[in-house]
This record gives structure tokens, C-alpha cells and sequence, in this order.
């Protein structure tokens, strides 16, 4: 009776919880947990019942979407039996992005993979896929392909105080992510450019590549994730080839070769540790993301000592100071990566001084400049931003790599 009363009343505080806060905390109280041998994918369906998503001459991207999503779930669930496929919508209703998230991190999900269809306005034409990850867009039309799937708040009840007032359509709301360092990255990566290389072969679909975005659904996961976007409904050979048959059996076959090619290579990625040095790529590539497992830079050398007993108050305060700056992060502006070493004074440089690099996996990766001031890294990377694509802040701490938001957390206690 008394086990009761307290099941009950959990199920009171959480009802409330959802009713005051619009989600619930990542408390979650399950009958049974998958395997710890199963691989648990959830596919995320983009858009449904009242939100219809890019709207194209005649169809909608939610139906696309959905179509292709329950294509590729039905071959992982035939051919994969160690693998536990979760929906977050199989029929044509609306689900909130919080919730998608939810879904994913209440089932402790290995893999998130939400598929989309991109749009373009007016009559302008857009062909091929691409697929995004977590991140800070470091284009343009990046930036409007996140704005545009995270509208879908707007048709949320009580949006502002579920995401904190966050703007879809505001570039200042999208800064909080250059704070962001997703710790599953390397592997989201690894995964998106499989999925772009299938859609490109399989498929036979112009490959836009792979990049980074704002989207809210991917930050709420705790798992690697990609959002991928299928082709433009408006654009009228693609809506025709996205809508057909023989469209929705390649899109599907192409994401599912590639989740066989990332399950073989990481298996249960998430609650497992992996090298990062296992990270191949197909000749030398230039590319602006980022990677994981942080590696040594240079070593670094002890401050020299003085002999003289009698230092004076002045040096050891000085040797004080050095010693603690020689503790603070440093910023620095990665600049490109690539797989074959470049030479020092190359023009891809354009005359920036200094140039450093460091190895990470199969990348030699540049960087320019350094500094302790994180305001100071953001001026500099503003600075040049125009002359190279893609460009962004990475952190080191005594020689190592460190994430950047927690050298920007350091940076903020230190001044």
C-alpha cells in the first residue's frame, strides 16, 4: 500500500513538472531498459500534423520525410535483430522537438538520425543532400536551414518558456552555440559523411557535403546525432524523385548503408570510449569541423629557477604571474584541416602569422594566433573570417586540447 502511495505520488510530481515547465527533467521511470548488447537507433520523422513542414507544388516535406524514415527503419528492423528501431512519429501527427529528444535520451538511444527535406524560396532552384550536425553555422545558407526547421516552435504552446526564449528566427539567439562542444562529434561526423558518400553513390544524388547548424533537436540529445536533409521540395525534379518510389528506395538504402558502415566501425558509440585515431577519410580533405579526444600539442617546459635564495618580492611576484597565466586556457583560431602536412608560408595561409598546427587522428590541423583573452580570440577569428571558410575558436590548457566551453567558463572566473 504504502509502495503505492509513492508511485502515485511520483507520477503527481512529474505531471506537474510537465505541466509548469513544458518538458520533463531526464528522470524517467521505465518498465524494462534495452539490452546493454542491443544497439538502440531511433529515427526521427522531421515535421507532422499540424506543422506540414517546406511546402512543395504538391506535397508536403512531413509526409517525404516520413515515408523515407519508416523505408529505412523497416530495413534496419529486417535485416539487423541486435538493433531496437524507435519512431518518434510513424503516423502523420505533431510531435515537439523537446519531445523528439526525449524519446531518444529516455530510451538511452546509441544513434539519433532525423531526416528532413530542404527548401529553397521563391523560384530559386536547389538540388542534393546534406547532412548536418551539431554546431554553429558557418555559412549563411547554413544559418537559414536551421532557422527554418527550428520554426517549428512557433507552433508549440508556451515556446519561449520551453526554450528559454530562444528566437528561431533571430542570428543572436544562434551565438549560444559557438559555447557548445558536442562531445560525440567525432562520431556524428564519421556518420554524416557515410550518409552524404551513399547518397552521392547509391543514390546518385549531388552531394552538397557535410555541416554544422544550429538545430535544437540535435542539442538536446545525448547521443551522436545528424539531421539530414533529402533534397529541395522546391524544387520540381527533386519533389518528383523525393515523392516516387524508386526516390523513397534509394534515400532509404543510402542512410541504411551508411548506419551499417558506422555500426561496424563504432558499434554501441555512445556508452562505449573509441580512439579517434580510427577516424579515415578518402584522400586529402580540407574540413572545417571539429574532433574529439583531445591530443598533446608541445610539450611544455618547467619556468627556470633562480639560484639566488634572496629573490626579491618583485621577481617572485612576477614568476606568481607568469605561472598563472602559463595555467589559464589559450585560444586559438583553427584555420583548416587536412590530411597530408602543408607546407609553412603556403598561400591557403594568406600571409597570417603566427601558424601553428597540431595532430588529431589523420588530420594535421592549423591554427593562427593565441591568446589567453577569449573576447580577444573572438575580435581575431572576426577579423578573418572573411578569407576563410568555416573558421573557429579551439581551446588548449598546458599543451592540451580542451573543450571550449569550459575554457570559456575558466576564462570568465579568471578576470
Amino acid at each position: 500500500m504504502q509502495l503505492n502511495k509513492k508511485i502515485k505520488s511520483i507520477r503527481i510530481l512529474l505531471t506537474l513538472l510537465l505541466t509548469f515547465t513544458g518538458s520533463v527533467p531526464y528522470l524517467y521511470v521505465t518498465a524494462a531498459q534495452p539490452s546493454r548488447n542491443t544497439f538502440t537507433l531511433v529515427i526521427d520523422a522531421g515535421h507532422g500534423g499540424k506543422d506540414p513542414g517546406a511546402v512543395g507544388r504538391f506535397s508536403h516535406e512531413k509526409n517525404i520525410n516520413l515515408s523515407i524514415a519508416k523505408a529505412f527503419g523497416k530495413l534496419v528492423e529486417e535485416n539487423c535483430p541486435d538493433v531496437k528501431v524507435i519512431y518518434t512519429r510513424k503516423t502523420d501527427v505533431f510531435i515537439p522537438l523537446t519531445r523528439r529528444a526525449e524519446i531518444a535520451n529516455k530510451a538511452n538511444a546509441d544513434l539519433f538520425i532525423s531526416i528532413h527535406t530542404n527548401s529553397l524560396p521563391g523560384k530559386a532552384i536547389g538540388r542534393g543532400t546534406e547532412t548536418y550536425t551539431l554546431g554553429i553555422a558557418r555559412a549563411n545558407e547554413n544559418l537559414e536551414v536551421a532557422k527554418r526547421e527550428n520554426s517549428v516552435i512557433l507552433v508549440e504552446d508556451n515556446y519561449k518558456e520551453r526554450y528559454q526564449g530562444f528566437d528561431p528566427k533571430s542570428t543572436e539567439s544562434y551565438i549560444i552555440f559557438e559555447l557548445m562542444q558536442d562531445k560525440y562529434m567525432a562520431h556524428s561526423v564519421d556518420l554524416a559523411k557515410s550518409i552524404q558518400k551513399e547518397f552521392r553513390t547509391t543514390a546518385g544524388r549531388q552531394d552538397k557535403g557535410v555541416h554544422q547548424a544550429g538545430f535544437l533537436v540535435l542539442r538536446e540529445t545525448s547521443m551522436p546525432s545528424v539531421l539530414v536533409e533529402l533534397g529541395y521540395i522546391s524544387t520540381h525534379d527533386e519533389e518528383s524523385f523525393l515523392n516516387s518510389q524508386n526516390g523513397i528506395r534509394k534515400m532509404s538504402q543510402s542512410i541504411y548503408n551508411a548506419f551499417l558502415a558506422y555500426k561496424r566501425q563504432h558499434g554501441r558509440g555512445k556508452n562505449t570510449s573509441w580512439n579517434s585515431e580510427t577516424q579515415k577519410t578518402d584522400g586529402d580533405q580540407t574540413q572545417p569541423v571539429e574532433s574529439a579526444a583531445p591530443e598533446i600539442l608541445e610539450s611544455d617546459t618547467d619556468m627556470p629557477t633562480q639560484n639566488d635564495e634572496t629573490e626579491s618580492a618583485t621577481a617572485i611576484n612576477e614568476k606568481t604571474e607568469q605561472s598563472d597565466t602559463k595555467q589559464r586556457p589559450v585560444f586559438k583560431i583553427q584555420l583548416m584541416a587536412s590530411t597530408r602536412q602543408i607546407p609553412a608560408g603556403s598561400a591557403r595561409f594568406k600571409n597570417l602569422s603566427p601558424i601553428d598546427f597540431y595532430k588529431e587522428g589523420a588530420y594535421y590541423k592549423y591554427t593562427y594566433g593565441e591568446t589567453t583573452d577569449y573576447q580577444e580570440a573572438v575580435k581575431m577569428r572576426n577579423k578573418i573570417k572573411e578569407n576563410f571558410e568555416g573558421i573557429f575558436i579551439v581551446a588548449f590548457k598546458n599543451g592540451q586540447k580542451m573543450e571550449l566551453q569550459q575554457a570559456i567558463t575558466e576564462y570568465k572566473k579568471n578576470k
